[in-house]
């Protein structure tokens, strides 16, 4: 397990006069259907115009920055994410050493596993959510036995499906000084997404963890200390 730098897409921002043009092009589509087919298209062209951005309104996501709640010591807070089950020995041993005080007069720091549902296809449409807490509880027990064989003591929580919105959720109540995502081989591109997303948000030092033969050191944050082992 290294530091990883991700490399995902950067966010899309519009100018200021895109918003009009939009409206002006939708406009322009719903007159345009009247005077070429009469009441009947053109109705049927302003409901789909309307559809579409009633849909794109509903997957919008807010992009603003995610803010731990306010420290009330001087301890570490440390939200360690992580979807699979800690059980590479390697994997967490480094983890240990990143939490561990940086020397013996230090605080203990706090630690919070955070692990985030796996749910199934099946399960989402049907509504079912047993199995899913369930199977993240199992990672829970698995994770927070392999830590305390490390030497770390940790207490664990089950988040949202959507990663960045279960550390966004948390952090409402944890005051995290620092976020490390532990991601496995076979998350691949949905973790870089993951990781990019965390990175330009979070207001706290941050570490992606990830399998790779390559030592890779992950930036600091522009203007923070960085997360060092």
């Amino acid at each position: 397990m290294v530091p990883v730098k991700s490399h995902g897409d950067e966010d899309i921002v519009l100018a200021a006069w895109t918003l009009p043009l939009i409206v002006a092009v939708i406009a322009v589509t719903i007159v345009g259907g009247f005077y070429v087919g009469g009441p009947g298209l053109g109705l049927a062209v302003g409901a789909l115009a309307a559809s579409t951005v009633i849909l794109l309104a509903a997957r919008a996501k807010p992009r603003g920055p995610i803010v731990p709640a306010p420290l009330h010591d001087l301890r570490r807070h440390i939200l360690l994410v992580s979807r699979s089950p800690l059980e590479d020995s390697r994997a967490v041993e480094e983890i240990a050493d990143l939490c561990g005080a940086p020397d013996p007069w230090s605080p203990e720091s706090e630690v919070r596993l955070l692990v985030p549902t796996s749910g199934r296809l099946l399960d989402r449409w049907s509504g079912e959510r047993r199995r899913t807490l369930e199977a993240a509880q199992r990672r829970c027990v698995l994770s927070l036995a392999a830590l305390s064989k490390a030497g770390l003591t940790a207490c664990a929580d089950i988040g949202d499906e959507d990663v960045v919105l279960a550390v966004e959720d948390k952090l409402r109540t944890f005051p995290a000084t620092d976020v490390i995502l532990v991601t496995a081989r076979e998350e691949g591109t949905e973790a870089a997404r993951v990781a990019a997303e965390l990175r330009a948000r979070l207001q706290t030092d941050f570490l992606h963890l990830e399998p790779t033969a390559l030592s890779v050191a992950a930036p600091a944050r522009e203007g923070r200390h960085r997360f060092t082992p």
